[in-house]
């Protein structure tokens, strides 16, 4: 499914395309990249049948010592059945400390650009995906769906069987759901 342009304006029709493709596959497990909890908060009404990641940004991400997500966003997730990680991008960390301080290319900037030629919401839907999976929160060796976007809101989502990060290049997209034509 293709939406005509990237952005918010499709994380309603996101993430329904994403609980079809869930219930059609049987898939129990969805993770959602959401930096301010909104789009997570979409999924409220559906935690308890989905186990549900929301993967923000770290903290400090916008501005040093800030944290995106609003301490009753975080709780009303939490209280509503979502899990919350905060935590290190895995496509962003020490490389891109190392090309804002020295400059150039490093690899898992070379993994993301690569990622980016099939839209930024797929990219973030396999490193939120591989994030979740590192810290536990979903089980290893099997498909999940994620769902990214570009911006604001949500555009993307996958069916992806992640693999932990230093066995990346394991990680499978099954399918992708859907994404903008236009990005």
């Amino acid at each position: 499914m293709y939406w005509d342009k990237q952005g918010g304006e499709n994380t309603r029709a996101t993430i329904a395309a994403a609980l079809k493709r869930a219930g059609e596959l049987g898939v129990k497990h969805l993770i959602v990249a959401s930096f301010s909890g909104k789009s997570a908060e979409l999924l409220l009404d559906r935690a308890g049948e989905f186990e549900i990641v929301c993967v923000t940004h770290q903290v400090g991400f916008a501005m040093p010592g800030e944290d995106e997500m609003t301490a009753e966003t975080r709780n009303r997730l939490t209280e509503g059945g979502i899990r919350v990680l905060t935590t290190t991008h895995l496509m962003a960390g020490l490389d891109r400390a190392c090309r804002i301080k020295f400059g150039g290319v490093y690899p898992a900037e070379i993994v993301a650009s690569a990622l980016r030629i099939l839209g930024q919401g797929l990219k973030v839907c396999v490193e939120v995906s591989g994030m979740a999976l590192d810290a536990g929160l979903i089980p290893y060796g099997v498909d999940i769906i994620s769902l990214g976007g570009t911006g604001e809101g949500l555009d993307t989502s996958a069916v992806i069987k992640p693999a932990h990060s230093q066995n990346f290049f394991d990680s499978k997209v099954r399918e992708i759901i859907c994404k903008p034509w236009d990005f």
